[in-house]
This record gives structure tokens, C-alpha cells and sequence, in this order.
């Protein structure tokens, strides 16, 4: 019996390093040599960077790193895995997803976002009362105002949970008090699809997809659908517990020409939504 659960475990060690191995060579390739100041330096066999230029960025041997790439049973420390997310410009969510792969114990959740500058929040910021919002393509949300929060209580949520299509479709009370969630269902799916045309190999998103077609059956019938929509700009209903119904047009914006990062802002559709804001 013992034998049995050392194999068990030793396949499991196995899929988890093979795993690392592909995350890190999928967010190495996706990286270009300008994003971080290094020179083109010629022809390329491969997309992104190379790993003697993700080592050298790390301050790590390019054997240490080939062999970490490769899924060989070497453990990392925590202040390398750090350097190593740096230098793969990880968003907080890939960078949790990155140290479980590793096996290595995660540190204390960072409650900002690298991703984010000062000046996305200086916005955000100003923005209130209206609710707004910065996301990644996947979905995450990666900073907020305290007025979106007043909608949607996020600081109660756990940093790794964050993301709004997993809330939606697994959380009762996100659901609750979105009146219209079972007709924007099917547009929000298609949107996630759309955008996983980029990410398909990724293990990031494909575990984001994998753990919402286990979890909800909605999400999981409307993705066999295969149906696919261009995020737009729309006008939303929610119930607050206190404030009751509210009705916001949300726009999308984009942080630079190729960014995938957006900023989502909610302002009130009718004065009586203006009129029930909090202010701050």
C-alpha cells in the first residue's frame, strides 16, 4: 500500500513539474526583448526571450533555469521564484499559480499589483463614486475603487480569487445581485472565449476554463457552444443590499495600443442610480 501512494505522488510530482515547465515557456516566449530593455540581437528561433536572457534578468545560472524549464526535480526559494516572476512580467494571479507549480510555500498574497502603476490608480481614485475597475484579458481584476467595492465587496474575497467570470458563475451572492445574469451569461462566455484565441496553450487561463466547466454547469453547456463576441461597451442592472437597484453604462478602456490590460468604469445610467451612490 505504501509503494502504491509513493507512486501516486511521484506521477503527481511529475505532472506538477511538467506543468511548471510549460508555464514558464509559454510566459518566456511571450516577452519580447524591447519589453525589457534588452537589445533584438538578431535573428530568432523562437518567439520572446531566451533563457539565458530570463536567467540573466534573474540573476540565476542559465543551467539552474534550463534545468527548472525542463520540469527537473530541483527546488527553488522563494526569492528566486520572485525574481524569476519579475523578470517574466507575471501579473499577481500568474505569479500565485507560478509558486504552486514550483511546490514552493506561496508568500503572504501582495495586495498590489505590479501590473498597476501609480497612475492607473491615481485614476481610479478620482473616479469615485463611480465604481471602477482594471482587468486582465483573463479576467482577473487587478485593482479597484472603493466605490466598486461598495458594489461588489471584493476586499472580502480571497487575492487568488479575484476574477470576475469565476465570482459570476460560482459565487450565489455576485450572482444575486446581478438581476440580468442568466441573459448576459452567454455574452460574457463568448467574450472569455474570444479572448483565449491568444492564451489557448496557456496553463493559466486553461485552468481558469477548466475549474469554471467543473464547477458551474452553465458556464460549462454555454462554452460547448463554441460562440464567440467582441467585448463592447454595455449597460448593466445590479441590486445592492442597501442601495437596492442600480443601472450603470460601463465603457472599456485600454491601457496603450497592445495592452491587454482595461480599465472599466460604471456611471450611473439614470438619476436615481447617481442618486444613491456613497460618497466618500
Amino acid at each position: 500500500m505504501t509503494g502504491t501512494t509513493e507512486g501516486v505522488r511521484s506521477e503527481s510530482e511529475l505532472v506538477r513539474r511538467r506543468e511548471l515547465a510549460n508555464f514558464l515557456r509559454a510566459r518566456r516566449e511571450r516577452i519580447s526583448p524591447e519589453q525589457v530593455g534588452l537589445p533584438l540581437g538578431g535573428r530568432r528561433r523562437t518567439p520572446g526571450l531566451r533563457r539565458e536572457e530570463v536567467a540573466q534578468l534573474a540573476g540565476v545560472g542559465i543551467t539552474w533555469y534550463t534545468w527548472l524549464e525542463q520540469g527537473r526535480d530541483i527546488n527553488a526559494s522563494e526569492q528566486v521564484l520572485d525574481a524569476i516572476c519579475g523578470s517574466l512580467r507575471l501579473e499577481p494571479h500568474e505569479r500565485a499559480h507560478l509558486f504552486l507549480l514550483a511546490g514552493a510555500p506561496m508568500p503572504a498574497a501582495e495586495k498590489e499589483c505590479r501590473a498597476i502603476t501609480p497612475a492607473m490608480r491615481a485614476m481610479l481614485g478620482k473616479l469615485d463614486p463611480y465604481p471602477a475597475a482594471v482587468y486582465s484579458a483573463r479576467t482577473d481584476i487587478l485593482a479597484y475603487n472603493r466605490s466598486f467595492n461598495w458594489l461588489f465587496d471584493v476586499d472580502s474575497l480571497p487575492f487568488e480569487e479575484r476574477n470576475s467570470m469565476l465570482q459570476c458563475f460560482t459565487n450565489p451572492r455576485w450572482q444575486a445581485r446581478m438581476p440580468d445574469w442568466e441573459d448576459g451569461m452567454p455574452r460574457s462566455v463568448a467574450q472569455l472565449r474570444a479572448s483565449m484565441a491568444d492564451h489557448g496553450a496557456e496553463p493559466g487561463w486553461k485552468s481558469l476554463v477548466k475549474r469554471l466547466r467543473q464547477e458551474s454547469p452553465a458556464f460549462a453547456a454555454q462554452w460547448e457552444k463554441h460562440e464567440i463576441q467582441p467585448m463592447r461597451n454595455n449597460t448593466k442592472r445590479f441590486i445592492h443590499p442597501d442601495a437596492g437597484l442600480l443601472c450603470f453604462d460601463y465603457t472599456h478602456l485600454w491601457f496603450g495600443r497592445s495592452s491587454e490590460t482595461r480599465l472599466t468604469t460604471y456611471t450611473p445610467a439614470d438619476p436615481e442610480t447617481a442618486g444613491k451612490l456613497p460618497s466618500f
